[in-house]
């Protein structure tokens, strides 16, 4: 149990041996680790899982006012028209799941998946939404989903963090290291950013001149110092640090390693669609499945360019996300494969998504047509999907309306998805929390309740 935890104290100032009958997992988990795929700007459920003949129909036709009064867009003014699915859909697998073209390797998959297509979320802006799905607030300051999990179990390999970030699409996500911080817990539990070229991780290589033994030399001096620190203030915040300092000397050997795809065989390579040294949505998805094999407990990785408004071709729902499904597609359903034939899906919970959705109309923007089909941040309905981890597998669950506008059937709230992840990894959302300023804080707030018809 000690090894789950890590050889650092996670209680507070209860010892190890004192907090035994807190010990977490709370009960037996179904999935060890977590392969978060985040596509930060929302992509449209209407063209790639939530089919609507109905809004077929209803194409290029003005938007009732119905669905107009009393909300808030962030971008949509006067009297948008309705926009018609721009993919075609078919139905797939053993359970006939229906899936758009754009995605045709995925739609090989729907029988491992679950996809949800009622969830919902309370924030409409792109920081805030994401803050949310990630901390369970919109307000920076909150520890996000990663740092939580390894709070509570740690991780399974001592010379790698616990929790690792990977970026992709060219720019980070609008919240920024936020959506990835500790928040009022223990710094050592943020996420590690990590990088495709040059040093994996900034800074983690020693400066000309210094070699391995001078670095160990100067580390056990300071750690001397903040241990002499520690003893005089008792602030946990100084153990962290201490904490850190040996972790970034394990990881400079550790990292370079686990880092380098060029170890994998060409076949797997070119089955995730790997370039190594690019910085790519494929190389961080083959680089995700080594971490967790080798014990880091919570991957997160982002791909920015989902926010399709119809400003430009690139950000449209017809040309722009075609060709962010093609950089998607293979690598995310590779992923799949390659943790099912390892062994690895089973106790792997992979969670695929945005952090909101899109309208069901045209975008309008200060009530003028965009140039470009697209559609506005949606928080009634979005589409998110799950797989591995004791998810059942080939489950469509929840159901929108005719147009996609609302969740009429089983609808999913973010802090309903933070409760089934946390419940999948053994811990009870309701118990797990962390004393912060004189109140018990969790992720997911006063909210949630796990969606156990998704659990297989």
């Amino acid at each position: 149990m000690a090894s789950l935890m890590g050889p650092q104290n996670v209680f507070g100032k209860k010892t190890l041996e004192e907090s035994i009958s807190d010990v977490l997992p709370h009960y037996f988990p179904k999935a060890k680790r977590v392969i978060y795929l985040h596509m930060a700007g929302g992509p449209s459920q209407l063209e790639l899982f939530d089919y609507k003949p109905e809004l077929e129909k209803l194409h290029n036709q003005d938007c009732p006012k119905s669905l107009l009064e009393g909300k808030r867009f962030a971008f949509i003014q006067g009297t948008p028209t309705m926009l018609g699915p721009q993919h075609k859909f078919a139905q797939y697998g053993q359970s006939g799941t229906q899936v758009s073209n754009i995605l045709p390797h995925f739609s090989e998959l729907v029988d491992d998946v679950a996809i949800i297509k009622s969830m919902h979320t309370d924030e409409f802006n792109h920081a805030p939404a994401q803050l949310f799905l990630q901390t369970g607030s919109p307000r920076a300051g909150r520890p996000s989903m990663g740092a939580w999990v390894t709070y509570g179990l740690g991780s399974e390999n001592e010379n790698l963090p616990g929790y690792m970030v990977l970026v992709s699409g060219g720019k980070s996500p609008s919240a920024g290291k936020n959506a990835w911080g500790s928040g009022f817990l223990p710094s050592e539990y943020q996420g590690v950013q990590c990088r495709n070229s040059g040093d994996p991780i900034l800074y983690v290589s020693n400066p000309d001149g210094m070699s391995r033994d001078i670095r160990r030399k100067s580390l056990d001096a300071i750690n001397a110092i903040n241990q002499s620190q520690y003893e005089e203030f008792g602030d946990q915040e100084i153990m962290s640090r201490i904490s850190q300092y040996e972790m970034a000397f394990k990881m400079q050997v550790s990292v370079p390693d686990a880092m380098d795809i060029t170890k994998e065989p060409k076949y797997i390579q070119e089955m995730y669609g790997a370039e190594p040294g690019k910085a790519s949505f494929a190389n961080n998805c083959l680089l995700a499945r080594r971490l967790v094999e080798q014990g880091v407990r919570f991957v997160q990785l982002y791909d920015w360019g989902w926010d399709m408004h119809g400003n430009f071709e690139g950000g449209s729902v017809n040309k722009g996300i075609e060709d962010k499904c093609g950089q998607i597609d293979k690598p995310m359903s590779a992923l799949i494969k390659d943790l099912k034939q390892r062994g690895l899906l089973e106790d792997t919970l992979v969670v695929w998504g945005g952090e909101f959705g899109r309208t069901p109309m045209r975008e309008n923007r200060g009530g003028k047509v965009m140039p470009f089909y697209g559609r506005d941040h949606h928080t009634e309905a979005f589409t998110i999907w799950m797989a591995g981890g004791g998810i059942k597998g080939g489950l469509t669950y929840g159901e929108t309306d005719e147009i996609g506008y609302y969740g009429i059937k089983d609808r999913v709230h973010v802090h309903d998805l933070q409760a089934t992840i946390l419940h999948q990894l053994g811990l009870n959302h309701e118990k797990f929390t962390y004393k912060f300023q004189g109140r018990d804080f969790r992720l997911t707030d006063v909210h949630g309740h796990v969606v156990k018809d998704l659990l297989a």
